[in-house]
């Protein structure tokens, strides 16, 4: 009777183990990113890894409420999402856990990594002009924008948004609160139109001529570079493109990235997770799919856009200060009208 015992509780024991190896063996993953390109980001980590990916995506602002509304009880091991604001917002909350790591440590610039969280793309923020209307060497610099030479050729995207509070915390955290607001009235004064749309409404508004000239990131102007539709083939005769800033601190760069939750279940998937965000591979996969460069600076990639656009001096600003300012930057645009 006892040996049918043991030899019960042995067989339940084997039973059971591959079971929880298999639960191991799961990475869940909250993504705010929305790009398709990145199915073949993951399914290359699972074929190197074996660790299968659960991911759920939505906005940001849901996933995070999510995330502390599970607590300590989160089946989520690492959120990623688009944008540095949106990342020191997670970590503000108290989401991220410290992640020690030397692989990310050697591989990710200082200024595009904090201590919980760190950047494995970037994107720019460029000035786009229309060709017939506004000359190259009237918009050099984001400060430009300002210029009463440009009353009524500007066109925009909500302030709100994250893309443009960055931006904007960049320049508080270079030039100061006060010039910084004397910039934004300036802008608000030359809008061609009240702010509304995408960035890639914005370059198309400047190609048909509503306005002479707008920012956009990067990723969406080399999207419709590599368009073969005859009607975005048209935008792109139409348009200029300007790296802002080049004789100063250089064009604004924003990021993608991402961190370990201290829920964290499997929290060493979670870091071989990051740390292959950081490989070769990977980093290729973000400018090959989304036309985003690598946050690593060692790795070569060929993007016929992205090469198109040519190479440009980026403000190594760290990413930490985008995060800082953007609750002043969200109030100064409210104080000029930038809506």
């Amino acid at each position: 009777m006892k040996t049918k015992l043991i030899n019960r509780a042995v067989l339940a024991c084997l039973l059971i183990a591959p079971l929880a190896q298999a639960e191991d063996n799961v990475l869940n993953l909250y993504s705010a990113r929305h790009y398709q390109t990145d199915e073949a980001l993951y399914a290359n980590f699972t074929k190197q890894t074996g660790i299968k990916i659960n991911r759920i995506e939505a906005k940001e602002d849901e996933l995070l409420e999510r995330i502390r509304n599970e607590g300590a009880q989160s089946p989520a091991d690492v959120f990623i999402t688009v944008d540095a604001a949106r990342l020191a917002k997670a970590d503000e909350l108290g989401l991220f856990a410290p992640v020690r790591s030397k692989v990310l440590d050697e591989r990710i610039p200082s200024h595009l990594r904090s201590t919980d969280w760190f950047a494995f793309s970037t994107r720019a923020r460029v000035i786009v002009y229309n060709k017939l209307v506004v000359k190259p060497d009237d918009v050099k610099s984001y400060a430009d924008l300002a210029q009463p030479k440009l009353k009524g050729r500007v066109c925009s995207r909500s302030g709100a948004h994250p893309y443009n509070l960055s931006l904007l915390a960049s320049i508080i955290a270079h030039q100061g609160e006060q010039k910084a607001e004397e910039w934004t009235r300036g802008v608000v004064a030359n809008f061609a139109r009240s702010p509304k749309g995408g960035d890639t409404d914005q370059i198309k508004a400047v190609a048909a001529g509503e306005c002479g000239v707008a920012i956009s990131n990067s990723y969406y102007l080399a999207r419709i570079m590599r368009s073969t539709k005859p009607e975005d083939r048209k935008i792109v005769e139409s348009i200029g493109i300007v790296w802002p800033d080049q004789q100063a601190a250089g064009t604004h760069i924003n990021i993608s990235g991402g961190g370990m939750l201290k829920s964290a279940p499997h929290k060493d998937a979670a870091v071989r997770f990051l740390e292959y965000l950081a490989s070769d591979d990977a980093q290729r996969y973000f400018a090959d799919g989304n036309n985003e460069w690598p946050a690593v600076p060692t790795v070569k990639v060929k993007n016929e856009a992205l090469d198109a656009m040519g190479a440009f001096k980026a403000d190594t600003l760290p990413i930490s200060a985008l995060a800082k300012n953007a609750a002043l930057a969200q109030k100064i645009y409210d104080r000029a009208g930038w809506k």
